[in-house]
């Protein structure tokens, strides 16, 4: 499946457009969901052994395609979307600047065709039994002592990387805001990152429609290295 947004000529020119959000075709669909296949064997059993344990370990987000994390941006970029702070509290949108509207934006949100959501090895995830998808904010109080899912941010803690998961984004390291519900793929994804180039990215945003394009293009490289390069490891 190839997506619409970026011309086929752009697109022919891009080594992995996977990386991206450009091509699905290697996915596998899982439960009304995309996801890379070893990436969907692995959650499949931990969720069995989360089940064990009396947690319903389930998924709310996991492909996500560039365009349509180009509509999340253009969305938050115009004041049709609200920003939040770090402490999830609503932004006054028309008193930033075009810098602190990408700043932002990126505290949440990331920029279409860096989101690791578009290789199919990224999930979030909550706990079924205490939360219904419907009510689910994705929110920190909802992970932390008190919350809904905090047995299953727990649990995934002692277990998540014996089946090959870990949380990329952590306080102090990674440049993006801390997300307990977000999780990887360590054996695929960490080659994703590898292979990942700036300046195929360049091409892709030069070519695409989006808002504060030119701003944020002056300052690629700069966010590749803090938001896509930047993120934890699982301990050895």
């Amino acid at each position: 499946m190839r997506l619409g947004t970026i011309s086929e000529a752009t697109n022919s020119t891009i080594m992995h457009p996977n990386l991206y959000g450009l091509d699905a075709s290697a996915l596998v669909e899982f439960e009304s969901l995309l996801l890379q296949s070893d990436t969907a064997t692995a959650f499949a059993a931990m969720r069995t052994a989360a089940q064990k344990d009396g947690i319903q370990l389930a998924i709310c987000s996991a492909y996500r395609s560039f365009d349509k994390q180009l509509s999340i941006w253009n969305a938050k970029a115009t004041g049709k979307r609200q920003l939040l702070d770090l402490q999830h509290q609503p932004i006054d949108f028309m008193s930033l600047s075009s810098q602190q509207i990408i700043d932002s934006i990126l505290l949440w949100s990331a920029l279409p065709g860096t989101s690791r959501h578009h290789w199919g090895t990224d999930i979030d995830v909550y706990d079924a039994n205490n939360i219904n998808h419907d009510n689910l904010q994705l929110v920190a109080k909802e992970y932390q002592a008190g919350g809904p899912c905090h047995s299953l941010y727990l649990w995934l803690q002692q277990n998540a990387q014996q089946f090959g998961f870990y949380f990329p984004f952590q306080h102090g390291k990674s440049g993006v805001s801390t997300e307990e519900w977000h999780l990887s793929y360590f054996p695929i994804a960490s080659g994703y990152t590898s292979l990942f180039c700036g300046q195929d990215l360049a091409k892709v945003l030069d070519n695409a429609e989006f808002e504060l394009k030119q701003p944020t293009l002056t300052q690629l490289d700069k966010l590749v290295s803090h938001y896509v390069k930047f993120v934890a490891h699982p301990p050895c």
